[in-house]
């Protein structure tokens, strides 16, 4: 039998021993808990024997499990060591300067910079907003830019984050509320709320209207999420805006959201310079965000 056993089962068995319980474990190493249960069905799937016994509280070890945490005490001290050895010649010992160029961003951008934050105390770790971000990256003023528009651009290297879909949000009474499919057509006389930003930047537009021939034709703006959404409660207008953000917004829960077309889908990309592509903080950052973008989907 081929061996699936890897250094996160054993982070991970350890993590349930010590905190009892899996919704715990989960916080404690950065997991979301369905990707923890997976984890733990997928050694217990491979092996055929169950590694816990799950209706004690705390949870316990079963004979299998208790010879894999010992195994997890022996070996994961030396690499916690050799990691903290690493990351002083891998990591930068400055700064770590993050752009985005969407609004609605910062809602996992900052969950995901305050883990980062907790591993690597040493770095300067920074936000902000702009859309002249890829220059600035190029130039050493960011250390990452967060977008869904990858160009093509000589020692800069994209990197797929997690893929969102942007999803069309209006009042239950709007005509638009009781439609099977959106089609471009559909918001051809219709009021776009959006962010203030270029037309090129809208997924609406640029993915959906656009390819369709069509234009915006009436749009009104605002900088915060929050008066987009009170906007659109007062028929003021609909809106186009990441599925993580109607999940996860106390606001939507009385409007109508709906995929347009048969869904339209972006990625999330975090660029970086080629020479930076294998900084280990760099890539703890990118596996802890998708993580929390599955919390706030929940």
């Amino acid at each position: 039998m081929s061996s699936i056993l890897e250094i996160r089962h054993l982070r991970t068995l350890r993590a349930i021993e010590e905190t009892g319980s899996m919704a715990a474990a989960a916080r404690m190493i950065s997991l979301t808990q369905s990707a923890l249960s997976h984890q733990l069905k997928q050694l217990e799937t491979h092996y055929e024997i169950p590694l816990f016994t799950r209706n004690t509280r705390p949870m316990t070890l079963t004979g299998a499990g208790r010879k894999l945490l010992e195994l997890a005490n022996n070996i994961l001290p030396h690499i916690d060591e050799m990691e903290e050895k690493l990351k002083t010649k891998t990591a930068h010992t400055g700064h770590f300067h993050v752009a985005i160029e969407c609004h609605n961003c910062f809602d996992w951008l900052l969950p995901a910079l305050n883990h980062v934050r907790k591993h690597w105390p040493g770095l300067d770790v920074d936000a902000q907003m702009t859309f002249d971000a890829l220059n600035m990256l190029k130039a050493g003023e960011l250390d990452i830019v967060i977008t869904s528009d990858p160009v093509k651009t000589s020692n800069i290297s994209f990197m797929a984050l997690f893929q969102y879909e942007a999803k069309l949000l209006m009042s239950p009474h709007h005509p638009l509320s009781d439609k099977g499919m959106i089609e471009p057509t559909d918001l051809r006389n219709e009021t776009l709320i959006t962010y203030p930003v270029s037309l090129d930047r809208l997924d609406v537009y640029q993915h959906f209207l656009r390819p369709a021939g069509l234009e915006i034709k009436n749009r009104r703006t605002s900088e915060l999420t929050d008066m987009i959404i009170q906007h659109v409660d007062s028929q003021r207008g609909i809106t186009v805006l990441p599925d993580w953000v109607l999940l996860n917004h106390r606001l939507t829960e009385n409007l109508i959201s709906k995929s347009l077309g048969r869904g339209l889908y972006r990625t999330v990309y975090v660029a970086v310079k080629s020479e930076d592509a294998n900084n280990v903080a760099l890539k703890d950052f990118i596996d802890i965000a998708p993580c929390v973008i599955n919390r706030l989907k929940k």
